[in-house]
């Protein structure tokens, strides 16, 4: 979430016609052409964060700027050329990193939570506990993990939360 993203077509010579469909999970679909013999471009319902990376007739590649949730979904594009009819077909899924908090609740157990992550993440502490992860959903798609730390004896004065995302592992310690 936040980059720029490059799709890009299959690289075939003497383009006649190159066309991006995009299908997004929100919203209505949306095309990108181009065709060579009239240097004409054209685009039909797509945002202003998606376009051509660079000019058409030289690269056709489609760049997502600012990539968010709503970008998630099916991009095919066609290549009509003197070689034939190719398409290249991708399915974005937009990872969300989530924020790690550590605190203390009002028994003096650590609560670690990783808020607002796509996917979920996992939660797992570094020395051995009992604990059960409570994920709560949100509109945008993205979930918020709680996990409570409650130690197995009682001389533990320092507690390690790891999270665990495909978007990059984070952790973090407290001593309550």
């Amino acid at each position: 979430v936040g980059s720029s993203s490059v799709l890009t077509c299959p690289p075939k010579s003497n383009r006649t016609m190159v066309t991006w469909k995009i299908s997004p999970k929100v919203g209505g679909p949306c095309t990108l052409g181009y065709r060579s013999d009239q240097n004409k471009t054209d685009r039909t319902n797509c945002s202003n964060s998606m376009n051509w990376k660079l000019r058409p007739d030289q690269d056709p590649a489609l760049e997502i700027q600012q990539v968010g949730i709503a970008h998630e979904g099916n991009y095919i594009c066609e290549v009509v050329s003197t070689e034939g009819n190719f398409h290249e077909t991708y399915h974005l899924t937009v990872l969300v990193p989530p924020r790690l908090t550590l605190y203390c609740d009002d028994h003096g157990n650590p609560v670690c939570e990783a808020v607002a992550g796509k996917p979920a993440a996992r939660i797992s502490w570094v020395l051995e506990s009992s604990f059960t992860p409570r994920e709560e959903g949100h509109d945008n798609g993205t979930v918020t993990v709680v996990s409570k730390f409650t130690a197995y004896s009682s001389n533990v004065t320092n507690a390690t939360c790891f999270v665990s995302h495909p978007a990059g592992n984070q952790s973090n310690s407290i001593a309550c």
